[in-house]
């Protein structure tokens, strides 16, 4: 049974009521460029501020209270969570929250006295008060009391029991409040700026890769054109929810259908790096369906890594938009999953290799999840989160990852794959039993079914990993090894996408009626993208039949299945449809009156299934890159479905292609201006640049930064500094 992601608790404050603030003084902000969450509001004369930022480097959360007036600042703090706990506080003033989780699902509302033991957690929170001004008491209920300051340092720390997914919650010997405490105790004296100061260079070193500046005319400065790499920082809007002259997000969302103001669509790409940035990092565990913003005890869909498509969702930006270190926890994830993943394989299919399903959690779990046959029987996860470690190679030329990290899995996926295909008829081989993710159709006798045999997601993820393995073993030399032979002849004979008499994508391997043309799910199209066995040079006809499936499946869908519409239309070329999924999305959602599957934005920018799923916000911020960037090993394409009439003027700097290149374009009226491409390290395999039906060949070398113009001519070459 999958186990549930849960929260940890709170932070409470609880201040005078004379305090309470006029409504029209109180403003609050997101910097991304900071990643600081900034509160301000006045009371009489005094002007109330509030910082928070969680730092990745020393692990801490950390808030500053302060008042424009001396002695101003005073309140209560306490801990709490909605699981079983304790607080208590020790000799140093600090308050220590311990607590488990039940070891087994149990109704929120239930008390756990004999539930075995789960994972234990602990919080602690100290208290920085400044100097010469202010009073800390202790209160008999576990609250920390402070009088008359002029600022205050919350710093919080947490940690938990766990272990790792191969040790027993009941096994560990890790204590949780003792590794916080010593945590706290690392940086108890460092001041703010010293830990902000940290903050900012390890986050900014992420997100000052990538910038994006967009308008629709010449109504707007688009900022210094120049494409040498001193000039890659970030610009433009950068707040979620600004101070009081910038318009509130709610505010922006709302008028989007009318104004299409690309700013927010700037907003929007930047909020999803973010969101990346803030969430998985080496060490962490891989973003969730909620990222790691859950609140609820029992979160819907478990708030688990579902892998038959949000998972993947999740880290479709990390590449593209230069963010490769946050797919760290994805690929230890799937180390975890690859061992538990080869019982599964040897117990329930007899084969070798290993094998995953629609949906797993913190202890990896492979094997199939109780529930409909339609989502539970697909054993292909494995073969889509494979498909993201060639894709790491391919856009970092890492060998060595290749070769120690990558291709161990990557073969035992495929081993599984071999074992599980069967031969079919016309001397294909073939997948049976098959679903295609949570989708049905109608079967010949007219009853509603799910279960039937070569998919057409199935044949497209089994495509991918063979001619990843197929891929890497010439890069790593094994092209004779038995088992690349092996694959070698299994490719040709995969059972090969068809379309149907209506010249759309079949989804199976029969031409079944469809009970719901408009459903969420776009499996069949994995060719088109993420895949990359349908592009427009090599299978034109692939690609009207998938444009046919686009135009069926229609606009409408939850927030993840517009940003995929957004990449598909994007690798048609198709930038009307692309962009018009754009404005899909950007849709305001109240929580209170939210349709199932409607999709949108809350007022905060997280996106909505709904509810609230992250995989959105980052297929938002991916599929904007696609429009923008295309590329494969040895071809670059540029502005392939830039919405000219919407962005007539633009730059983006710091995207990542494949083959290691890193591009900035910037354009004007609706055409090309100027595109900057460089390679840090190794040897180039990039062959030919596109444009707008013009294709011009290229050598370049590394570290050096090569500026082509409109017509792709190279007007200028620097040295990389």
């Amino acid at each position: 049974m999958i186990k549930v992601y849960q929260l940890l608790g709170d932070i409470k404050l609880e201040f005078d009521d004379y305090l309470m603030c006029a409504e029209e003084t109180y403003y609050r902000e997101l910097d991304l460029d900071t990643a600081t969450a900034r509160v301000k509001y006045s009371v009489g004369d005094v002007e109330f501020t509030r910082e928070h930022f969680a730092s990745y480097p020393d692990q801490v959360i950390v808030t500053k209270i302060a008042g424009s007036k001396e002695g101003s600042v005073s309140f209560t703090v306490s801990l709490d969570s909605k699981l079983d706990h304790h607080c208590y506080i020790t000799d140093e003033s600090q308050i220590v929250m311990e607590g488990r989780c039940p070891g087994k699902r149990i109704p929120p509302k239930v008390k756990a006295n004999d539930d075995p033991k789960g994972i234990l957690f602990a919080a602690v929170l100290g208290l920085q008060i400044s100097d010469g001004a202010g009073l800390m008491s202790v209160l008999d209920d576990g609250k920390l009391k402070v009088e008359g300051a002029n600022w205050v340092v919350l710093h919080m720390v947490a940690s938990s029991s766990f272990e790792g997914p191969f040790t027993k919650p009941s096994e560990s010997e890790k204590d949780p409040a003792s590794v916080s405490l010593r945590a706290l105790k690392s940086i108890k004296n460092q001041s703010y700026s010293e830990l902000y100061s940290r903050h900012l260079d390890d986050y900014q070193n992420l997100f000052h890769r990538v910038s994006l500046q967009l308008c629709k005319g010449s109504d707007r400065n688009i900022g210094d054109r120049s494409l040498e790499i001193k000039n890659l920082m970030p610009s433009g809007n950068r707040c979620v929810e600004g101070n009081k002259d910038v318009v509130p997000t709610v505010d922006r969302i709302r008028s989007f259908q009318s104004d299409e103001d690309p700013s927010l669509v700037e907003l929007l790409f930047q909020f999803g790096r973010y969101l990346l940035i803030s969430s998985s990092r080496p060490g962490t565990q891989v973003a969730n369906l909620q990222g790691i913003w859950n609140k609820d005890l029992e979160p819907k869909w478990d708030s688990a890594p579902h892998l038959n498509i949000n998972l993947e969702m999740n880290y479709w930006p990390s590449l593209p938009c230069n963010l490769s270190e946050c797919q760290e926890p994805l690929f230890e994830f799937i180390k975890s999953l690859s061992i538990n993943g080869c019982k599964t394989a040897q117990v329930n299919y007899k084969t070798s290799g290993w094998v995953v399903h629609h949906k797993s959690d913190i202890w990896a779990k492979p094997s199939a999840d109780k529930g409909e046959v339609v989502w539970a029987i697909w054993p292909m996860g494995g073969a889509w989160l494979c498909t993201h470690l060639w894709e790491h190679y391919s856009y970092t030329m890492d060998e060595d990852f290749l070769r120690n990290k990558a291709y161990p899995l990557l073969e035992g996926c495929a081993s599984f794959l071999l074992d599980w295909l069967i031969e079919g008829h016309g001397g294909y081989l073939e997948t049976n039993p098959s679903t295609s993710p949570e989708h049905m159709f109608i079967a010949p006798d007219g009853k509603s079914a799910s279960v039937s045999y070569s998919s057409t997601m199935d044949m497209a993820l089994i495509k991918e990993v063979f001619s990843a393995i197929i891929s890497a073993s010439e890069v790593l030399g094994r092209n004779e090894d038995a088992f690349v032979q092996k694959v070698h002849k299994a490719q040709p004979r995969l059972y090969p996408t068809k379309i149907d008499e209506e010249g759309s994508i079949m989804e199976w391997a029969q031409d079944f009626k469809d009970p719901d043309v408009h459903h969420r799910h776009l499996s069949h199209l994995f060719g088109l993208f993420p895949g990359h066995s349908i592009t427009i040079d090599k299978n034109p006809e692939l690609c009207e039949a998938a444009e046919n499936s686009l135009y069926k499946r229609g606009e409408d869908g939850p927030g993840w299945s517009t940003t995929w519409k957004i990449a598909l239309w994007a690798h048609l070329h198709n930038s009307e449809h692309s962009y018009r999924m754009v404005k899909q999305l950007i849709k305001l959602v109240d929580p209170d009156h939210e349709v199932a599957f409607e999709g949108g934005l809350y007022s905060n920018l997280f996106a909505a299934h709904p509810p609230f799923q992250i995989d959105a916000n980052f297929g938002f911020t991916a599929g904007v890159s696609e429009m923008l960037v295309q590329s494969s090993i040895k071809d670059l394409y540029l502005l392939p479905a830039l919405p000219r009439d919407k962005w007539a003027n633009g730059c983006v700097k710091g995207l990542k292609a494949r083959g290691g290149l890193t591009v900035s374009i910037c354009w004007k009226e609706g055409d090309l201006h100027e595109v900057g491409v460089w390679l840090k390290d190794g040897s180039s395999s990039l062959q030919r640049i596109h444009y707008g039906g013009t294709t011009v060949t290229v050598n370049l070398s590394c570290r050096k930064i090569y500026t082509f113009n409109t017509q792709l001519e190279c007007v200028k070459t620097l040295s990389l500094s």
